[in-house]
């Protein structure tokens, strides 16, 4: 667990796009260079010129053309040449760990001001050939990287399905209790569609105009795709995925695209650059941890709990919570074991509802979380969620609201 001191997020100097279900509107769009036009934009709309920046921070999970350039090639893009930085992964867990990266340095005087962007897309995901002397003919071996991924855990021996249903099995988690959180969570989501998309338009690039390769418009975006409203009805017709499980498709999330972007600073550079002075916002821990093997959905447990003993706070003193949920089974254990009530987790949107792109999930779960705590006035924020390989991160903020 680690504290963080003096690292800031100017208010409202963030933002996301839609997310969009893989092989949807996003699935040609170059994810590094589709981040580099939505950076360009939102800097633009809030006159932050790049030369601000001495720091950067790329989050990415899923391979594409040219992207062992990451950071730097992403930073000229914007107009900032003269910075670097690395490029994340940490699978689920990438966005957290991009702002944790991101306060260490800050906290260590590396830089002042820090472009942290997170981006990823699903769709068209590689397929890696990797040579093999030793196989007959030097047959390659392949690998689907994101599909194959999916299914197969070489630790644990299993899919990320199944890290789901050895939870719900020992905790004794019903399909019935998991479609009851899916019905809670989309009824949440259109919170943040309720007049003409309010919530939304807080922090969300819209509307997004696709391009192809001669630059003719081919699709707009507004808002999320891939969002399938449900009924009791429909979700009670579903069956179990693997045979005697609890899982259904409308339990769980769905792969999709999209990139996210946060800038973290000083206290004195957030209060120049955030878009309401009045609001500040802290960045107070990061925690990690790890399941044992083949429950990932029980990791961001440990990992909030040390997020919060690092801030100094408890889960009491918690104004608003929002958590990576791959499985609806990730919030009923959440909320057993860390004694919350269901619906104090995820108001306004979740990866449960508006799909996973990998790295700017959880990027965009700290948005939204941003910009709850500052409906409600103020108060500590808890963002957790798990990733592949039984892991958990968290992150705590905290929102203070002075007199408008």
């Amino acid at each position: 667990m680690s504290q963080i001191k003096n690292t800031y997020i100017p208010y409202g100097v963030y933002w996301s796009t839609p997310f969009v279900k893989w092989q949807g509107n996003f699935a040609a769009l170059h994810p590094i260079g589709f981040a580099a036009e939505i950076a360009r934009r939102a800097l633009a709309d809030r006159r932050i010129d790049p030369a601000v920046f001495d720091g950067f921070q790329l989050g990415m999970t899923v391979p594409a053309p040219h992207s062992l350039y990451g950071a730097p090639w992403l930073a000229a893009m914007l107009g900032a040449p003269a910075v670097t930085g690395p490029i994340t992964n940490q699978v689920c867990a990438t966005s957290a760990r991009v702002i944790a990266n991101a306060a260490f340095e800050l906290e260590a005087g590396a830089a002042q001001t820090y472009l942290c962007i997170t981006a990823d897309r699903c769709s068209n995901g590689p397929e890696m050939i990797y040579p093999n002397p030793n196989n007959p003919g030097a047959k390659p071996v392949m690998e689907h990287w994101v599909y194959d991924n999916f299914g197969y855990d070489p630790h644990a021996g299993g899919s990320m399905l199944q890290t789901a249903e050895n939870v719900a099995r020992r905790e004794q988690i019903t399909t019935e209790e998991q479609h009851e959180i899916v019905l809670m969570r989309h009824s949440q989501y259109a919170q943040s569609l309720a007049d003409d998309r309010a919530f939304h338009k807080r922090y969300m690039i819209s509307p997004v105009e696709v391009k192809n390769d001669r630059g003719k418009v081919t699709a707009t975006v507004i808002d999320d795709e891939g969002v399938f409203p449900t009924t009791p009805g429909d979700l009670a017709r579903l069956k179990p995925v693997l045979d005697d499980g609890t899982v259904t498709y409308g339990g769980q999330t769905y792969p999709a695209d999209g990139n996210v972007g946060i800038v973290l600073t000083t206290r004195d550079r957030a209060r120049e650059l955030s878009r309401d002075a009045s609001v500040e916002v802290q960045v107070m821990s990061f925690g990690q941890a790890r399941a044992e093997k083949g429950f990932m959905p029980v990791a961001p447990v440990p990992a909030a709990q040390k997020a919060l003993d690092a801030a100094g706070i408890t889960i009491q003193d918690v104004s608003a919570i929002k958590m990576h949920n791959p499985f609806a089974v990730n919030d009923i254990y959440f909320a057993r074991t860390m004694g919350v009530a269901p619906d104090a987790i995820n108001n306004y949107g979740c990866s449960l509802i508006w799909g996973h792109p990998q790295g700017p999930t959880g990027m965009r779960l700290i948005v939204e979380l941003i910009e709850e705590l500052a409906l409600k006035g103020g108060g500590y924020g808890l963002f957790t969620g798990c990733a592949a390989g039984d892991t958990g991160a968290a992150v705590v903020i905290r929102v203070t609201e002075t007199s408008r």
